[in-house]
């Protein structure tokens, strides 16, 4: 669970990667607003065999995922609701990943985030289990490319659980 995990920060992966359909690893950057839950965040997905970069904030993200090259972005839910997302529609990179918002305090029905752009799915991490995030995870990487600032992005379907 949650918060059991243990590994080093940094870029990650699992003995039992998880493998997108090219047999490449899924790759992840892993955003929060203090180290300690970018860390965490990173430990705890890497066991599930995602290869994973961790990051502080906006300013570090960037940076991190022009270096990782990231299939997806999973992102504390309170970094995503209090900067704003313009910085993001700004980073090349940034603005054409899937962006899976995450939260340990948070359900679903409370949060705003999912009508915007580039917010493809959100996690619940204290009930999370492995099958399910990963089919999130892929799903989300294997969306086509999209920008932030666009308004031609298709309605997102909703899968409840």
């Amino acid at each position: 669970r949650w918060g059991r995990s243990t590994g080093a920060s940094g870029v990650a992966a699992a003995p039992g990667q998880s493998v997108r359909g090219d047999g490449s690893p899924l790759r992840s950057l892993c955003m929060a607003r203090h180290s300690c839950l970018s860390e965490q965040s990173a430990r705890y997905f890497a066991q599930m065999g995602v290869a994973t970069t961790n990051a502080v904030g906006l300013a570090s993200a960037g940076k991190a995922a022009a270096q990782a090259a990231p299939d997806v972005v999973i992102c504390d839910y309170d970094v995503l609701a209090s900067i704003p997302l313009q910085e993001w529609e700004h980073d090349v990179l940034l603005s054409s990943t899937p962006v899976i918002a995450v939260s340990l305090t948070r359900h679903a029905e409370e949060l705003q985030l999912l009508e915007a752009n580039g917010i493809a799915g959100f996690l619940y991490l204290p009930t999370l289990e492995q099958v399910p995030a990963l089919r999130i995870l892929h799903a989300a990487a294997s969306r086509p490319k999209y920008s932030l600032g666009s308004n031609d992005s298709a309605p997102r379907a909703v899968e409840h659980s």
